[in-house]
């Protein structure tokens, strides 16, 4: 039997999808490309007759599938996650095309777990959605007709995926350990909530001041011990208020 590779930490997520043969599809296109991680958010449908008919074989991907309910759920314990977007937008992170896209998302699964997150077959992700990601990434597709099929982008990605990972193994330059989703959900947390209390921050007329700092940090790539940091820096700020 294979031992592990690179290519076991990276999740393939699957968001609201409505069809279940568009999941049997990405099944199949994963493992033609070495991947086993299916993570569904609220599927519509699933499991469904139609997504094993679909996936041709890859049912070990669909019986291991896990589904969760929300893409927070999807990500716990990544250090990076990568959205599929089909246009750009605003006060989104900077966007990637997908080969460039996977070389950074490989040097990330030197250190553990990655997601690739797909939206919607009809409306893709949401801003927030969007938001709970590191980078923005799209396919260069045909600028007078990009329409895409879920499965068929799983594919691409899947497959520049293993391009990437069967040519690259360096860490990210002057890499400390990235921090986790969790990590980082923590920090925003306590961010917001320190600034709720100063008076800084009305939650009732937030003027999107959480996205701009999403999008601030996202930029930045946050290493663990940065967190800790900066963890530190708003904890000790509280003390002083008090």
């Amino acid at each position: 039997m294979k031992g592990p590779t690179v290519l076991d930490r990276v999740r393939v997520v699957l968001t609201r999808t409505s069809h279940p043969g568009n999941i049997g599809g990405a099944a199949r296109a994963m493992k033609t490309m070495g991947l086993s991680q299916l993570v569904l958010v609220s599927p519509h449908t699933f499991p469904s007759e139609v997504a094993t008919a679909r996936a041709s074989g890859a049912t070990d991907v669909l019986e291991n599938a896990r589904v969760v309910e929300t893409l927070e759920e999807a990500l716990e314990g990544t250090v990076f996650a990568a959205a599929m977007t089909a246009r750009r937008r605003e006060l989104s992170l900077p966007m990637q095309w997908s080969r460039e896209a996977a070389v950074e998302v490989g040097q990330y699964a030197q250190h553990g777990e990655v997601a690739l997150v797909f939206g919607n077959e009809t409306s893709g992700l949401s801003n927030e959605e969007l938001a709970l990601c590191h980078l923005p990434v799209m396919i260069p597709t045909n600028p007078e007709y990009s329409s895409l099929n879920l499965a068929s982008a799983v594919q691409i990605l899947c497959y520049e995926m293993r391009m990437a990972l069967s040519s690259r193994g360096e860490a990210p330059d002057g890499s400390g350990q990235p921090a986790s989703f969790d990590d980082v959900e923590g920090f925003y947390g306590h961010l917001e909530a320190a600034m709720v209390r100063s008076g800084f921050h009305d939650p009732a007329n937030p003027r999107k001041l959480m996205t701009r700092i999403r999008r601030l940090f996202g930029r930045v790539r946050l290493e663990r011990e940065e967190v800790g940091i900066l963890r530190g820096i708003l904890s000790a700020l509280d003390k002083k208020v008090d």
